[in-house]
């Protein structure tokens, strides 16, 4: 019999108002069925926001230090049970189990590192013109935050918002992606196990048609942090500047490597490949364009080939796969459907482009890892986010050329440069319209202790992570203390 999941609000766990269910399926193979969750209704937000605008300024009370007291305590948690997690994360995303496991770790890292975080200061002495006047700021939360996250780091990107989120004295909602509900569950588990206050965490699972409105514009709503699509993003923005909310927005990428003729092409190809290829290219920071400047494109295009189809296809709980299934049959029909528009503008498959064929592959979602070249920089499929495994391999004819092909998408979020010249090094870290910039490295994978975020369509500007989290969940108090007339 498949298992029922509910709704965990204030602190118990609930069915929803609709008595409605989704399930939730392994992209690996579709008859395996992880469960049932709620098809949560407005009412369920409301209740929701409702629990946690109760005890939000208890939980503001409650000192920043036992606040990060119980992040440790949940870090600790996790990390015992990090195989179970792990192993969740690949049944239900899809996603290879050696990257499930990092998964995992990272957000045991983000945890440690914002329950160390309320221990540290967050407002600064300043010195008054008045010899007499204490002048100081301080740190103030926003009160309840609506979570929306995605699917592909099912685990780490909910944490990540919700870290810095609870340790600055935010309460919270969390609406998961509906791919993938019951990692959500196993973070409200989390919660519940390490005596988390009732209401400082709410989960509800559902639709963002049925439940967004009412997180995003419920009069007790402080802000919303949100990861997915522009379109989405935009319209949250929109709203969310009508009640004059904060909002915090990543969304797409179209992410460039440009490589230098200098470059090592055996690395540079070995890091493009993974970048694009790894958990089916679904990553927001994954590679897209390898822009190739000069008389090394036919050399790197081998390699790029060769280590292409190398990478073995199938179910992430093999650890030997690389190439694993895409997260639905929506997605695998819009990445042919890409594919097949970039053909028909002139593009050429090197290798991929259709669905691998066999039994281990014909209960998933899997699609094969493309290469293409004769990309033109202006084409839809060299300038719209695929979130897939297919890389456009594009000519440019010096690093000046390179550059301007890099930064003529709308997107920037993560881009790389490929190059033993410090000079080439320095003046690209400067000029590319990115938020990640790395050199001889993926774009993909990204550090808990530094911001993260993107530039132009890619976000609305503010970063997560790092000490930048603290600007976008917390408001700033300016404090005047004269000394009493006597």
């Amino acid at each position: 019999m498949v298992q029922r999941y509910q709704n965990y609000i204030d602190g118990a766990w609930v069915d929803s108002a609709s008595r409605k269910f989704t399930t939730s399926i392994n992209p690996a193979d579709h008859s395996d069925v992880i469960g049932e969750f709620q098809s949560s209704a407005t009412i369920d937000a409301h209740s929701a926001i409702e629990a946690a605008s109760n005890v939000k300024g208890s939980w503001r009370q409650t000192s920043s230090v036992a606040r990060g007291g119980y992040l440790l305590k949940a870090a600790t948690y996790l990390e015992a049970n990090l195989e179970e997690y792990a192993q969740a994360i690949t049944r239900e995303s899809g996603k290879a189990i050696i990257e499930s496991r990092g998964e995992v770790g990272r957000a045991v890292a983000l945890l440690q590192y914002y329950g160390v975080e309320g221990s540290n200061p967050v407002g600064t002495v300043v010195p008054s013109v008045n010899p007499n006047i204490l002048l100081y700021t301080d740190r103030m939360p926003l009160g309840v935050i609506s979570l929306i996250t995605p699917w592909n780091f099912p685990l780490a990107i909910p944490i990540w918002k919700m870290a810095p989120a609870l340790v600055y004295g935010n309460t919270i909602v969390l609406k998961p992606a509906s791919a993938t509900p019951h990692v959500a569950t196993l973070i409200a588990r989390m919660w519940e196990s390490i005596d988390l206050p009732s209401g400082v965490f709410n989960l509800i699972t559902g639709s963002g048609g049925a439940i967004g409105d009412e997180l995003i514009t419920n009069p007790n709503v402080s802000a919303v942090s949100f990861t997915g699509s522009t379109k989405i993003g935009m319209q949250i923005a929109a709203e969310s500047a009508k009640r004059g909310n904060r909002y915090q927005l990543e969304m797409g990428g179209k992410n460039p490597i440009i490589v230098l003729p200098d470059a090592d092409l055996e690395q540079a190809a070995e890091i493009t490949v993974s970048g694009a290829m790894k958990y089916s290219g679904q990553k927001c920071t994954a590679t897209s364009r390898a822009i190739v400047v000069g008389n090394v494109m036919e050399e790197f295009t081998s390699l790029v080939v060769q280590k292409t189809e190398a990478l073995k296809i199938g179910p992430g709980s093999d650890p030997d796969s690389i190439v694993v299934p895409v997260i639905d049959q929506a997605s695998k029909e819009n990445i042919k459907s890409m594919v097949k528009r970039g053909v028909e503008d002139g593009g050429n498959i090197l290798t991929g482009g259709g669905v691998p064929t066999g039994s281990k592959f014909n209960r998933g979602t899997f699609v094969e890892p493309t290469v293409m070249t004769k990309v033109a920089p202006d084409s839809f499929i060299a300038c719209e986010e695929i979130f897939g495994p297919v890389l456009s391999i594009i000519p440019s004819s010096d690093a000046e050329d390179a550059l301007e092909i890099a930064n003529s998408v709308e997107y920037g979020l993560s881009a790389g440069i490929f190059t033993r010249n410090l000079n080439s090094v320095l003046d690209f870290a400067d000029r590319i319209e990115a938020g990640i910039v790395k050199i001889n490295g993926e774009t993909a994978g990204v550090e808990p202790q530094v911001p993260f975020g993107g530039m132009k369509s890619s976000s609305s500007g503010n970063r997560e992570q790092g000490k930048a989290a603290i600007e976008f969940f917390t408001q700033t108090k300016t404090i005047y203390v004269d000394r009493s007339a006597t």
